[in-house]
């Protein structure tokens, strides 16, 4: 069970994790990045960020994309919360494919969330 303090840093890396993307995204035309959770280790030194893309399909490419620039993200991020946290744990970026399985359940249950005429 994750502690109180753990529980904060998630929702502030969260926050200011969703507002680096918004920002970046803003470039890209057409994408949105958003952080579905954050996931720190009870010795703060590891934070798993789950990354929500749309378009679903180019997902893994801005994965492995900002996982090639993960040292200029942790700087980002270290500059907005250096003065909140005295160590910046590593960063772990994975993709949530959470709305793509809603989804396909959906789908394959032949659920419409189409209001009935």
């Amino acid at each position: 069970m994750e502690s109180t303090r753990q529980q904060k840093i998630n929702r502030l890396i969260q926050k200011e994790m969703g507002e680096i993307f918004l920002k970046d995204a803003r470039l890209m035309q057409g994408i949105l990045i958003s952080v579905s959770e954050v996931r720190v280790s009870p010795d703060l030194g590891l934070a798993k960020v789950y990354l929500s893309i749309f378009p679903s399909e180019k997902g893994k490419e801005l994965v492995e994309n900002i996982k090639a620039n993960m040292k200029a993200v942790r700087f980002e991020l270290g500059q907005r919360l250096g003065k909140q946290l005295r160590i910046i744990p590593e960063l772990a970026f994975y993709l949530d494919n959470s709305l793509d399985h809603l989804e396909n359940i959906d789908k394959l249950l032949g659920t419409n969330n189409k209001p009935e005429e």
